[in-house]
């Protein structure tokens, strides 16, 4: 039997009389049969899978071990869970197994639904619910944005991209341009003030539910710059913005993090700025990791959105004069033809 119809028999196993003790918790009566379909996949090696029976639903996560860790999903759910976000509930667990029962919000995630019509109102609600998670108090046993960490990320472009993609190596003029380029993004990253960060907070992860969003894919969560998770907010990996537009948004955002007491730049323009460095920090991490997802794990379709990625970074080059040294990197490499004239 292949490894995965073993797993998965696995967690049918599991599962059976999980379901059970939540029905007689719950008194929900006898549980009915009902057969597993698959929710959804993501870019890591983590599976969900929906039990339905009329309008009951639950989502099963299966998190395999080694390569996945269900325990800090299961911590940041609880920290996140008496703040009034709407994030699942943890209905049954075998962390060694890395099985999850979880409540189920919904079936639709922003990136099905929104539009130009129905963006401001759903970025006004996960603008809101982003507020909450940055209020949650830094005083869990939580790893932090460290120099070590932001370079381990950064170091994925040149690996994965420009050596593993690419076929290229860098000269040493390059490099010390890449080295200069990192030690401004890290300096700007340490500076900022610090809260709760969810790292992947964009329309994939934020589902259509009630109250809205329902919050997902949080087991990542980092204390860290507070700019981060409102860049990746409007600098999505799927779908993007016109710049005007998404100027106003990080205008509104600041000036609601203000009145509610979150710890952003004293200005707009010092906000702004840290978004802009903060956001190419993200766009060059996650071209790495598109490239490790193709080699490593064999999923190429992500790559197809490194372009837009590129598009991300040019635009902010042309504002930022202090990334000169990453605007001449990028112009010398094949890099380039991805970038928008």
């Amino acid at each position: 039997m292949p490894d995965e119809d073993k797993r998965l028999q696995h967690l049918r196993e599991w599962l059976e009389p999980a379901l059970e003790r939540l029905f007689a918790e719950r008194g929900w009566g006898a549980v009915p049969a009902a057969d597993l379909q698959p929710a959804s996949s993501d870019a890591s090696f983590r599976r969900y899978f929906r039990w339905q029976h009329e309008d009951r639903s639950l989502i099963i996560m299966d998190a395999p071990p080694p390569q996945e860790d269900c325990r800090p999903f299961v911590k940041v759910a609880q920290m996140l869970a008496g703040t009034g976000l709407n994030v699942p509930q943890i209905l049954a667990a075998d962390l060694d197994q890395g099985f999850l029962l979880l409540s189920d919000l919904g079936r639709q995630t922003y990136l099905d639904v929104i539009d130009q019509s129905n963006a401001e109102a759903l970025f006004r609600d996960a603008m809101q619910a982003l507020l909450a998670l940055q209020q949650v108090p830094q005083d869990a046993d939580m790893p932090r944005y460290d120099e070590a960490l932001l370079r381990r990320e950064l170091q994925l472009f040149p690996e994965w991209y420009l050596q593993r993609h690419l076929g290229l190596n860098l000269s040493a003029t390059q490099l010390e341009r890449w080295e200069q380029t990192c030690a401004l993004l890290i300096d700007s990253a340490l500076a900022q003030p610090s809260v709760l960060v969810h790292r992947d907070f964009m329309s994939r992860n934020l589902m259509l539910s009630e109250p809205n969003p329902g919050v997902l894919d949080f087991q990542d969560a980092v204390y860290g710059p507070v700019t981060y998770d409102i860049t990746c907010l409007f600098k999505d990996a799927f779908l993007s913005w016109p710049e005007e537009r998404v100027q106003g948004w990080l205008s509104d955002y600041w000036q609601l993090a203000r009145e509610a007491g979150v710890p952003v730049q004293a200005s707009l323009e010092q906000f702004l700025r840290a978004s802009d460095l903060m956001g190419v920090q993200r766009h060059l991490k996650v071209i790495g990791i598109f490239a490790r997802i193709c080699h490593r794990d064999g999923k190429p379709r992500y790559l197809a959105d490194v372009p837009r990625f590129f598009a991300y970074i040019q635009a902010v080059l042309s504002r930022r004069p202090e990334l000169d040294a990453l605007a001449q990197l990028l112009a010398e490499l094949p890099v380039s033809e991805a970038l928008p004239r």
